[in-house]
């Protein structure tokens, strides 16, 4: 492989923006340096950014490209291959596969393709198909019934870097104002007012007679194989300290600024979605991500259910909020993800690390992915 050299670039580092020349050689940084190179080979960057790859600790976006409509089974390794093309073309380098373990809905397709699409990424992975560097992200849902039964063959998976523990119940966490889980749910299913009634009851007592249980079960298991888990949805302070004593390292969209804030105080890595940051506000009607990063509150972005949010939810973060440097805005989004993750080989443009980078243009205030390497091959 020749070496890779980009210069004319403004290069987003962990601590400043220099104008400079950055060199790969075999997949690897070798060199950072201030000023332009004349070198033959060398690609001109025109002056644009050139950041880290982002990594995605949390994604739902694969499950659509299995199940684009409602009754739509798409074959697996096109869709697998399709979600990767959407992924990297949104600046995503490294991506965490969020798989519902379990679901609000006995009846739901997630749980009917579970097994395929962890499956599907495995054997993309292996044959090659996939630009990106896939890994398995386990959403466990305590309030479902067979829940411990199906997440347990995950467990030797060595894909799986993530597992989080939530309860979607109405009440509680993401949905303390049941009307807001009325109307995502009641829009989402098309359910009648009686349905939706019976719908609510009945996932209140499914997470009563569940959820602790289940919770006690998964984290021993995880425990035991060393898997990093993160907690779903903290409201409250005491929620924060049952994951602080589970072992839990990230707190994933906490909906309240008690429950942000008590989570950066027990060292929890705080991670907020980045639509949120992008709306400005929460779809549930909870804290706003914008006003946890000014209070220092956060510190990792992920794009949640839209892959191309997490860049502009950077730029979002830096323009529109007082005392937040382009780098600091960048690493919520590489390294601090890379950091929670134990990914110690990426995540920074600097020598040693992996060549994951990203060229961004600026289209009226609005970042644009240009060009994508993947350990310094181009794959966008």
């Amino acid at each position: 492989m020749s070496p890779l050299i980009l210069t004319n670039a403004r290069i987003v580092t962990r601590d400043e923006v220099v104008l400079g020349t950055v060199e790969v050689e075999h997949g690897r940084i070798v060199s950072v340096d201030r000023g332009n190179t004349s070198l033959s080979g060398a690609q001109d960057l025109e002056g644009d950014y050139l950041i880290p790859g982002l990594i995605e600790l949390h994604t739902d976006n694969m499950e659509k490209s299995f199940t684009p409509r409602p009754g739509v089974r798409w074959p697996s390794i096109p869709a697998a291959v399709a979600h990767d093309v959407q992924v990297v073309g949104a600046g995503i380098t490294t991506v965490f596969d969020a798989l519902a373990v379990g679901d609000v809905m006995q009846s739901s397709s997630r749980i009917a393709q579970l097994k395929d699409m962890s499956e599907t990424v495995t054997k993309a992975k292996k044959q090659g198909l996939l630009r990106a560097d896939h890994y398995l992200h386990m959403r466990c849902e305590m309030s479902f019934e067979t829940v411990v039964d199906l997440f347990t063959p995950f467990v030797e998976n060595p894909l799986v870097r993530l597992v989080s523990l939530m309860d979607h119940a109405p009440g509680q966490r993401q949905f303390t104002n049941i009307d807001k889980y009325r109307e995502y749910y009641q829009g989402k299913y098309h359910f009648s007012d009686a349905k939706m009634d019976a719908f609510i009851e009945d996932h209140m007592k499914t997470s009563q007679a569940y959820s602790a249980k289940h919770r006690t079960a998964i984290v021993e298991m995880c425990r035991a194989h060393a898997l990093p888990m993160a907690s779903h949805d903290d409201a409250t302070s005491a929620h924060v300290d049952e994951a602080s004593s589970d072992g839990v390292s990230i707190s994933e969209f906490p909906t309240t600024e008690e429950a942000a804030t008590a989570a950066r105080d027990k060292g929890l890595h705080v991670l907020m979605g980045a639509p949120n940051m992008v709306r400005g506000q929460s779809h549930s009607g909870n804290i706003s991500a914008r006003e946890l990063a000014a209070q220092g509150a956060m510190d990792i972005l992920s794009s949640d259910y839209f892959p191309g949010s997490i860049l502009q939810g950077v730029f979002t973060m830096h323009q529109n909020i007082e005392g937040i440097s382009l780098p600091q805005a960048v690493a919520s989004a590489t390294i601090n993800p890379a950091d929670a993750a134990g990914m110690t080989d990426r995540g920074e443009i600097k020598p040693g690390k992996r060549a994951d980078l990203v060229r961004v243009r600026l289209s009226e205030d609005m970042p644009v992915v240009g060009e994508v390497w993947g350990a310094g091959l181009r794959i966008y």
